[in-house]
């Protein structure tokens, strides 16, 4: 197993956040997304095979798999940068409010 170096607090204060605010938020954050990813390229363009539909002149199942998918690409992204930007917000909150606290005696 490989040894870890620990951040020294001179680097842990250096940085805007500690590295570890929202290394959980992250993973979970990630693992839905792909979760979606996975369930989107795969799952829906499977299923989608079985559709009859007509969209004009394609069967619905071309729409879903060709456009629907580009469509919820994009909306993984907006998610990933909200929630990212949301979790900033949250972090800078915390330390002001830690920066602000009086001591505990």
């Amino acid at each position: 197993m490989p040894h870890r170096r620990s951040l020294t607090q001179e680097e842990i204060e250096g940085a805007p956040f500690a590295p570890d605010l929202h290394d959980a938020r992250h993973l979970w954050l990630k693992a839905g997304l792909l979760l979606v990813w996975v369930l989107v390229s795969f799952g829906t363009g499977y299923f989608a095979r079985d559709l009859q539909f007509l969209v004009g002149p394609w069967p619905l199942s071309y729409w879903i798999a060709s456009q629907g998918a580009v469509l919820m690409f994009i909306g993984i992204v907006c998610v990933y940068c909200a929630a990212m930007s949301y979790f900033e917000r949250q972090d800078m909150a915390a330390q002001r409010d830690a920066a602000t606290a009086p001591p505990h005696d």
